[in-house]
């Protein structure tokens, strides 16, 4: 965790604290101050996974501080920052499956429901999920029905993992886990004009123009600024 402290400052009332959660220890960084209001989890997208050339890394820590930035400028009392299996800390069962074809497998999902659970206690939830944070959200809450979660908001978000990379002609994520609906819960849905990554036309499949709102001036890893809708 030093190389990523070393580039983003966090703001002073957020502490980091791994979390043992399942096969892996989870980076997060917590600001938790009402044991009754809702919290806020921001869960971390994919990351580092594959170079320019499209090969497997072999650390997918992100390289950018989008999704920390976003839990910096919430000013709720209740504000986790949530990374994925393997990114900061490289757990003893990491695997490179488990950024890539795996990245949304039983084990990382399982990870990351304990890790959400231990966090929350007994609040409400609200789950932001950025990228594929927002498939490993969705899955969550489809698994869990008895979570509180008040409401579900995704931000250029893989909803859909097998038709997204059809698209774009790569391997099926054959050990991962897909969601075959949406969660029945609250959702906003938030997207990048223009999203090379995750393009417009697929999140419109997947939620409906009617239920996108989107971001203008900014690519999908550079959003300077957002007010999500709680």
């Amino acid at each position: 965790m030093a190389g990523c402290a070393s580039t983003w400052h966090a703001p002073s009332d957020f502490i980091y604290a791994p979390v043992v959660a399942g096969k892996y220890t989870l980076a997060t960084y917590q600001r938790l101050s009402d044991t009754t209001s809702p919290i806020h989890i921001y869960i971390e997208g994919d990351g580092n996974s594959f170079d320019a050339r499209g090969v497997p890394t072999s650390d997918p820590t992100p390289n950018g501080t989008l999704v920390r930035d976003m839990a910096a400028r919430d000013t709720s009392p209740n504000v986790v920052y949530l990374a994925r299996p393997c990114q900061y800390i490289m757990s003893p069962t990491c695997t490179r499956s488990d950024w890539t074809d795996g990245r949304f497998s039983p084990d990382v999902i399982d990870s990351m429901t304990v890790a959400i659970k231990t966090l929350a206690q007994k609040r409400p939830i609200v789950l932001i999920g950025y990228s594929g944070g927002a498939m490993v959200s969705g899955i969550i809450i489809n698994q869990n029905p008895d979570m509180n979660i008040e409401r579900w908001i995704t931000v250029a978000g893989v909803l859909n993992h097998a038709d997204w990379t059809r698209f774009f002609g790569d391997m099926p994520l054959s050990k991962s886990l897909d969601m075959t609906a949406l969660p029945n819960v609250p959702q906003v849905h938030y997207t990048v004009d223009g999203d090379r990554v995750v393009p417009n036309h697929l999140s419109r499949r997947w939620v409906g123009a009617e239920n996108l709102i989107k971001i203008p001036n900014a690519k999908h890893d550079k959003i300077q600024e957002i007010n999500l809708d709680f």
